[in-house]
């Protein structure tokens, strides 16, 4: 009897060393996982504004390469506090930049992500799940929060990150999983 104990709580302690282990099992994802179950982390990389880091940022796809012809998610972790208004603000603006949007699409657009969107407090995840042909989906903390059934939408978003033009390249190539050394 006294050997079936000790067995079991050399068990029970090798699952606590196991289980405290730093070991990077899936992340909490939350619920898009069930809409991409086959999606690999493509990249990541940090957004970085005046030297202080707002965000950090992963690529997830079940595809190697990322293209707006398949879904994706791009997770954002946030460093800092950051409201609504700054969010929705900065994202519109950054559409505005990147892709050719009439004001009155921009406008409607502002209600969606208002929706999409809450105050986010530093430690929260905001993922956005790009839909082919159908637009994207918000989760926050891993819940779904809003869906915006537009295309033209979800593209415009997520060429924040993605396009060519992006204000953060760096973020880009990394975030692709492209080479991201710099040139010394």
């Amino acid at each position: 009897m006294t050997g079936y104990i000790h067995w079991l709580r050399r068990a029970a302690f090798l699952a606590a060393l196991v289980l405290s282990l730093n070991v990077p099992a899936l992340p909490a994802q939350g619920q898009w996982r069930s809409q991409l179950p086959d999606a690999r982390l493509v990249g990541a990389g940090e957004f970085t504004w005046f030297g202080f880091t707002v965000y950090t940022a992963r690529l997830w796809s079940p595809a190697p390469r990322v293209d707006f012809n398949q879904p994706f998610v791009l997770e954002l972790t946030y460093r800092r506090d950051i409201s609504r208004d700054t969010l929705v603000k900065a994202s519109l603006d950054e559409m505005r930049r990147v892709a050719d949007v009439d004001p009155a699409t921009l406008a409607g657009w502002e209600d969606d992500l208002r929706l999409a969107f809450p105050d986010v407090k530093a430690g929260q995840r905001i993922a956005g799940e790009y839909r082919p042909g159908q637009g994207g989906r918000f989760y926050l903390d891993g819940q779904l929060r809003q869906e915006i059934a537009d295309p033209e939408f979800a593209k415009a978003f997520f060429a924040i990150w993605l396009d060519t033009d992006t204000r953060s390249p760096e973020l880009r190539r990394a975030l692709l999983g492209l080479n991201t050394e710099r040139s010394r």
